[in-house]
């Protein structure tokens, strides 16, 4: 690495970087998923890189496998502070590769970000990283992902470092502008008299964003269990009851008890519940029965599945996992060939038009170390089923199975999905278990954040169903007495945090009184004297002021 340094120490001496501050400054979520003639302005007009809009080929500078690539000496880049990345790619040599940014520091190297390089045109890269130690000097260079030598091409490149707080601001100035919306009540009388100094409060009803968890068919008669779970989440999914290996074992024999039973759980909460899934590429959860199947045969089960499951439920459940993490595995559409998928979806949707039908994966937003499950292949995935019959599929899922996250390569992921403008879940969240509970903890509330405050973001699951023993896939959130571990505590400091509570005040000399709420049902009660008058309301996404009338 030293000598690697040296070399681009020579070849680049004019990016040797010194930090600058970005005080007050907005994070910008733009992002492309398109391939383009011709590359963009760099954001931030490239940060802390300098030069950073010229082309920069350096044919002899090779990486550990033999791509040829520009790269950039940083110095003094410094612990905890939130490193923004981007560039435009385009590669020589081949038609198209998976291209990483990658971070070398005395620690280490580290994925950046990736993005889909093609030959004739320029495709965007947007990632990050933060350090958890100081570095003096590091290498910031891309690499294709196989073997094959490549030449690659960058421009507008931009490093934009952001200090916690000025994180912390992007993610609170969002959630006033995506979750919250402001009110003004107006209080007369029955004359028409602006009344002053009428006492006005308000409370929260419901909310309108989506928060849940997984529940497993252990919640069934454990009342402790259900009121625990009731009391917080206004959404669930099942984890492992719909899958078809659980309701169909054996060819023809359909069981649907646990499902039913479930279903009637959270029916009598007022629970939204996502479907998951109709389908599980990976051969190791397919139904032994169906891994024997061929040809017609084959084709004959999963259309029987698909309308057995729903036909039953139909409008039963808000989503569908239709294909679940086919990114990784492709059982289907190696034996019924490549159009099974789009064929899955329609199907489905003939079942059930109501619903929304999602694809599932994982380490999407995880990571971008997982070559399978890079952005940009999920997107030309997501692409294909989008442009079949009139747009199957409608919704994006992030399973969101966490080690160590890094924040800023979350937040740039879905600034790219959000290109696709469909709904986005977080579908899977968890913290692995081999990070002890306060760690889990810490980075759940992280993912969490990032997730609520992100403009893309629809709804939020977390996977924390209990099994039979009291343990969880990798992370609970209570103990078997439902007593709160350090995750279940970040829940309900965020599930409060996020709801309009303790709102109180006065109308001010023109009988008006202001205040935001949380998106959701709403009641305001107003009274002055003996007068009194209670006031219900739904505040949607409008980004207008929501005015209430109120006359005593």
């Amino acid at each position: 690495m030293k000598a690697a340094i040296a070399l681009l120490l020579t070849l680049f001496g004019s990016h040797l970087l010194v930090h600058g501050t970005a005080d007050g400054l907005r994070y910008d979520y733009s992002a492309s998923t398109e391939c383009k003639s011709h590359s963009e302005p760099a954001l931030y007009k490239g940060g802390i890189l300098t030069e950073s809009t010229r082309q920069t080929e350096v044919k002899n500078f090779k990486t550990e496998n033999g791509a040829s690539s520009p790269g950039f000496v940083l110095s003094n880049l410094t612990a905890g502070t939130i490193y923004s990345f981007s560039c435009w790619v385009q590669i020589k040599g081949r038609d198209s590769a998976l291209i990483k940014a990658r971070l070398n520091t005395a620690s280490g190297r580290t994925c950046i970000g990736t993005t889909l390089a093609r030959s004739h045109c320029w495709s965007f890269l947007k990632g990050g990283f933060v350090l958890d130690s100081p570095s003096l000097s590091s290498l910031l260079y891309f690499k294709a992902s196989d073997q094959n030598d490549t030449t690659i091409l960058v421009k507008s490149a931009s490093l934009q470092p952001f200090s916690q707080e000025q994180w912390n601001q992007h993610r609170e100035d969002s959630i006033q502008k995506r979750r919250k919306r402001f009110i003004t009540v107006h209080v007369s009388d029955a004359q028409g008299n602006r009344v002053r100094g009428a006492n006005v409060s308000a409370r929260q009803l419901s909310k309108d964003f989506p928060f849940g968890s997984a529940i497993a068919s252990t919640i069934l008669g454990n009342k402790p269990y259900q009121d625990w779970f009731a009391e917080r989440f206004n959404a669930a999914v099942f984890e492992n009851e719909l899958k078809w290996y659980a309701t169909e074992p054996q060819p023809g024999k359909l069981n649907y008890t646990l499902a039913d039973g479930m279903l009637e759980f959270v029916r009598a909460h007022q629970i939204s519940v996502r479907g998951h899934n109709i389908f599980w590429e990976d051969p190791k959860y397919t139904p032994s029965w169906v891994r024997n199947l061929t040809g017609d045969a084959l084709k004959a089960a999963v259309n029987s599945r698909i309308r057995s499951l729903l036909r039953r439920y139909k409008g039963d459940f808000v989503h569908w996992d239709v294909s679940n993490e086919m990114l990784h595995f492709n059982f289907y559409e190696e034996r019924l060939g490549p159009n099974a998928t789009l064929e899955f979806f329609q199907t489905a949707k003939q079942a059930d038009p109501l619903t929304t039908l999602f694809m599932n994966d994982f380490n999407v937003v995880e990571t971008c170390e997982d070559d399978n499950a890079s952005v940009d292949h999920y997107v030309v995935r997501l692409r294909q089923l989008m442009q079949g019959d009139e747009g199957m599929l409608q919704g994006i899922g992030l399973e969101g199975h966490f080690g160590k996250p890094n924040i800023p390569l979350m937040r740039a992921v879905l600034d790219k999905l959000a290109t696709l403008k469909l709904p986005v879940w977080l579908t899977e969240i968890d913290i692995s278990r081999n990070l002890g509970l306060q760690n889990q903890a810490a980075y759940l509330e992280e993912v969490l954040r990032e997730g609520f405050s992100h403009p893309s973001m629809h709804g939020i699951m977390l996977w924390t169903a209990l099994d039979k023993s009291g343990t969880c896939y990798q992370m609970c959130l209570t103990d078997t007495n439902f007593q709160n571990l350090p995750t279940g505590d970040v829940v309900d400091k965020l599930l409060k945090e996020w709801q309009s509570i303790d709102i109180k005040g006065q109308t001010n000399v023109r009988g008006s009184y202001s205040f935001s709420a949380f998106l959701g049902e709403h009641e305001v009660s107003v009274s002055s004297g003996n007068a009194t008058k209670r006031v219900t309301f739904s505040l949607d996404g409008s980004q207008e002021t929501k005015h209430i009338n109120v006359q005593l």
